[in-house]
Parts: structure tokens; sequence; C-alpha cells
């Protein structure tokens, strides 16, 4: 059977490569071990969180399915650092299991040019390092134009607790044997990866008056720019949190042995944001407690996610852990915690389009290329599934720069920098983070999206008139005044009775601290009556005006540099004088840019200077 695009891996990389190739209109197949597992989530069912939940956003303003899935699936949702700055704001739900991956599948059927297929890949089928498709393990073939995988934690997968380990993915689900082999075979250098996951606590045997509560925000919140919230804010499923202490970590210090990480038995790097319990307790030594977080996996079952408390311990050694906290005292466990091992790719040899530099036609996404967590998958799986469809049509392929997106941040670092261990994307990755924020992540893409054909006439119809609306009230606030005998008194209030000496637009008053644009509606200075979407992006604008300003300055400076392109034949044995790890880096990953060239760690300013001089050497010389 022939497809123009297969996608190997229903995971949450799988859904949205298939979704956006097959809705560019390709004829495309998604091959998955279990179909009962497409969008599953074998750790915590969440959605966002720091950083995470731009992404989120980013997916939806491109046209991406998990936003919309999230919304439609959520027990709880909340919007983090609510109290800080806008750059750092993200959104995070606690999902259905259940309901979750049901709704995936249910916009997956919708789709006319996709098939799903039950099945494990075991080898890839190429032609002069060309992919022409993939065999199966019971040697059915696959042809194919253009092949993505993403095949998560699945690669020679191994679980791990105490001393025992067997070969099996996320759930006891069988572990992809052959096809490590076929990639070695390919040319590719792999990675041993390690995460892992905790407990799940029968919810009836837990004392929940001994913990504290945690709820969902009291206030309307979507991922999708096109969501209608249904769900009722004051009757969202409740978190709850406890801490570990003195008797948890004498526990774990005194079976340290025991666990499979520091008993020898964890061959791969794991996460360092994400840490297991024991190796929290060996590396923070000094602190007395770490939180917990106890979360509903569904309305439908009864188990309670122990988050923050991933180990590789035994058993009985788990059962001793859970039982020194507060408030589980007599808890059951219904699922023990375990790590798990994978192979990955080293991204390094990944182009910025997610296409592998070894075989033409190939592309890449999610833990296969050295990330962690649900959205950094599907931001992936998003970009691959639309330059798989780029390619195919000869058409120039989506890179999203650093300060278009985090997704653009994401794969800028893996493609460049590297990884080797999960990488997880964080606010402080990002230097244009004020400008990537949660609420103008439509502004910012959802026009690409729309190009790209993956955003309807109607959405972008609507992401032109908030514009319209941003515009229309920022120069409303540009031309009334506000002077020392028609301030409000409520407004005076505000600013402790301070007397104005002079007039000021609304525009420059509204960047005292003190001052919002709601004080000028409630006190009639303005007339239209805006929504607080609106209302909220021109205030970011007016009171981060100085650093946005500067950002963008820094922004032209970067873009100037991505204009320097560097031949992708160049021989950089000839330039004299570069450093022996700057000329390694840069021959193993051949930088498009003198941008991508200065991001890749081991090449120094000094090493930039000289590239950059026998660049313009060999053009002028070359005339």
């Amino acid at each position: 059977m022939k497809y123009e695009i297969i996608v190997v891996g229903g995971g949450h990389a799988g859904v949205e490569a298939a979704h956006a190739a097959s809705l560019l209109g390709h004829k495309t197949a998604l091959i998955t071990s279990n179909i009962n597992n497409i969008a599953d989530m074998p750790c915590n069912p969440s959605i966002g969180g720091t950083a995470k939940g731009i992404v989120v956003r980013e997916i939806d303003a491109l046209g991406g399915l998990m936003g919309k899935v999230a919304d439609k699936s959520h027990i709880q949702i909340k919007m983090l650092n609510n109290a800080k700055g806008p750059a750092v704001r993200s959104l995070r739900a606690q999902a259905d299991k259940v309901i979750y991956p049901k709704e995936m599948l249910k916009e997956l059927k919708k789709l006319k040019n996709l098939t799903i297929i039950e099945g494990m890949v075991a080898n890839l089928l190429l032609e002069k390092n060309t992919i022409k498709g993939v065999e199966l393990e019971n040697n059915t073939k696959f042809l194919c134009d253009a092949l993505i995988l993403t095949t998560g934690t699945y690669l020679k997968s191994k679980i791990l607790i105490g001393n025992e380990s067997k070969e099996e993915g996320p759930h006891g689900e069988k572990s992809s044997k052959f096809l490590s082999e076929s990639l070695k075979k390919a040319g590719f250098e792999l990675l041993r990866l390690k995460t892992g996951t905790p407990q799940r606590i029968d919810k009836s045997s837990i004392d929940f008056s001994k913990l504290k509560e945690e709820y969902g925000d009291p206030i309307l919140w979507t991922f999708s720019y096109d969501s209608i919230p249904t769900y009722d804010p004051l009757n969202q499923e409740k978190c709850y949190t406890t801490y570990t202490n003195e008797k948890t970590h004498k526990i774990i210090n005194d079976n340290l042995s025991k666990s499979a990480m520091y008993g020898g038995k964890v061959e791969g790097t794991g996460t360092r944001y994400c840490p297991s319990i024991e190796d929290k307790i060996v590396r923070f030594f000094d602190k007395e407690r770490h939180q917990l977080f106890l979360e509903p996996e569904s309305k439908f079952y009864d188990d309670i996610y122990l988050q923050g408390f991933s180990t590789s311990m035994p058993y009985e050694i788990q059962e001793k852990m859970v039982r020194s906290l507060e408030g589980l005292e007599d808890a059951k466990i219904l699922q023990y915690a375990y790590a798990i091992e994978y192979d990955a790719i080293n991204p390094l040899q990944l182009k910025p389009t997610l296409e592998t530099k070894i075989i033409s036609k190939l592309f890449t996404a999610g833990q296969i290329n050295g990330t962690s967590g649900y959205e950094e998958a599907a931001s992936q799986g998003l970009i691959a599934g639309i330059n798989a469809a780029k390619i195919l049509t000869n058409k120039e392929p989506i890179i999203l720069k650093r300060n278009e997106a985090y997704i653009g941040v994401l794969i800028d670092d893996l493609v460049t920098k590297g990884t080797l261990e999960p990488y997880r994307l964080l606010t402080s990755r990002a230097e244009f983070r004020l400008i990537l924020r949660h609420d103008n992540a439509d502004l910012r893409l959802r026009e690409i999206g729309y190009k790209i054909g993956l955003i309807s006439e109607n959405q972008y119809k609507k992401l032109l008139t908030k514009k319209e609306l941003i515009q229309n009230l920022t120069n409303e606030l540009k031309l009334t005044k506000i002077t020392p005998n028609n301030i409000p008194i409520k407004i005076k209030q505000k600013l402790n009775n301070k007397v104005l000496n002079t007039g000021y637009n609304l525009y420059d008053f509204a960047k005292r601290p003190e001052i919002k644009i709601i004080d000028y509606l409630e006190n009639k200075l303005i007339d239209t009556n805006y929504s607080k979407e609106i209302i909220e992006a021109v205030e970011f604008n007016i009171k981060y005006e100085g650093y946005i300003k500067k950002t963008y300055s820094d922004i032209e400076k970067l873009l100037k540099s991505e204009e320097k392109q560097i031949p992708i034949d160049i021989n950089y044995n000839k330039i004299k004088n570069l450093a022996l790890e700057a000329r390694e880096k840069l021959n193993k990953i051949r930088p498009l840019t003198i941008a991508q060239a200065s991001r890749i760690s081991g090449v120094n300013p000094v090493d930039i200077s000289l590239l950059a001089i026998y660049l313009k050497k060999e053009y002028n010389k070359n005339g």
C-alpha cells in the first residue's frame, strides 16, 4: 500500500503530525501499536504549565489540535503566575485521562485523508538515502513519499523497578525492539534517555482532611482561541498538596542502593527538571521537605496521581515511602512508580525543519528528538507534519524564529545546541519571552497558520477584527486627554491624591503602575466597551512599552545575523585560527546562518568573528 505521508506513533506528536499532513490534502497513514493508546497520557494527564501553556496556545494559533481537545476534556484549569508579569503567565489544565484521548480520536476520524493502522514498525525502507517506506514486524510493507517518526518512549523501552527490568513500554505495552537497529544502520547516533512516573493512589484510602486543597480559577479560561467554555468554574475537581518529611527522607536514604537509579540498573540520562524523589533527596540534601501534589486522573475512576514522587524503588520500599506522607498513612497504591529507559536520536542530526540530515524526507518529532513533555512533542509533530507536506509540494518550509514562538526556541535549541538529557521547555530559555506571551500567540502566529492552510477564513477574519480593536483602543487612549480639572475622584485616590500639574493623554497616563484601563471605563473617560482580551492586550503594550521596544531592537540585530547565510558546503578546516572545538561543532551541526552558529555551545564570539571575516573574503573573491 502506498501513502504520501506515513506517521509512525500515535502519541501527542503523532496525532498533530497526522492531522496537519492530512488536513493539507495529503493521503496519510498513522501507524500505531494500539489504537486505544492514541494521545495517551502515561504520566500526569495535565496540559500546559510554565512555558508549556504558551506552547499549547501557539499550537492552536497555527491550527493544531491540542488546545481544542484540552478545552473539551479538562477537570481543572488555572493560570499559573497570575500575580507575576505577563511574560511568565501560562495556563495549566488537569485533563481527564479518559476523555482526552477519546476526543482526540474523534478529531482524527473526521479527517478524510487519514487512515489509522495498528502495527509495530521494525525497519525503514530506504533508497539512496531517501525514505521509501516502512516494514512492520509482521513483514507487511507500506510505501510513502515522506515519513515522520514519533515513537515516544517506545524505542527499545525498558521498565525499571528496583532490581527488576522488563522490556515494555508505558502501561506494559509492547516495546519497539527493532527500529533502533534500523536507525543505527542508516547512520543515526542514538542516545539512551530515562524518565519516570509516580504512584497512583486509591482516592478512598487518602485522608484529605490533612491535606491542603488546591482549586481551579473561578473564572473561565480556554487554550483555544476558538473554544467557547461550557464548564462551571466554581465546580471543578480539587487537587491537594502534601510534603515529604524526615521519615520519608530516612526511608529513601536507607534504601538508595535498592533504587534502579542508584543501584546501577539505569543506563539512560534522566531529566534535570523533573527528577525522581530519591534524586531530589540526594541533590538537595539540605531541604527538610519537598512539596507533592495529589491530582485526580479522571472523573470516571478514583486514581490519584502523586506528582513529584517519581521513583524506581522496589514495591515494598514504595509502600513505606508513600505511607510516611501526611494524609497517606493508610494509602493503597493502585499503580507503582517506575523508571523507563528508551532510545532517542541525537537532535543535532536534524535540520530546523525537523527533517533529518541523514535520510531525505524522513522527519522526527517528540521524545525521539530528546524532549520531554506532551506539549513539546505536540508542537514538533505539528511542524513536522507541515514540513512533510511542504517538501512534497516543493514549497518553502516553515521555520519559526526564536522571536516568533516558544516552538521556535524549542526546535532551535534542539538542532543547534543538542541535548544529552530529556529537554524541557522553560521561560528562561526564551530571550524574547516578553513578546512570546500567552495572550498574543494568535497575533504572532495565526496569519502564518492561515497562509499554511490550517486556519480557516473565518478564523483569520476573527484575528483581523482583534487587531483592529486593539488599534482602535490604542488610538482612543492616545486621543483622549486627562487634565487636573477633569480627573475623577476615584482615580485621584489611586494616586494618593497627588496633584497633576499638567494634562496627559490616557495612553501615557496608563504607564503609571497604579492606573489601569479598566479605571477609564469605570469612570467613563472612554465610552467604548472593549472585551477583557482587548483591554489586557493594550494594557501589556502600554505597561511594558520600553522593555518591548528594547526587545524589538535586540530582535532586529538577531534578524540581521539570521540573514547572513552560511553555504552548506563550507569547509571549516580552511578557516585559520578557528578553535578546535568550534571547528568540530561547526562541521557536525552545519549551521545555516551566522546567528545559528553563534548559539552553538563551544563556539565563541572570536570564532564567529573569524567565520564572518572568512565568509566576507570568500564572497568578495567570488565576486
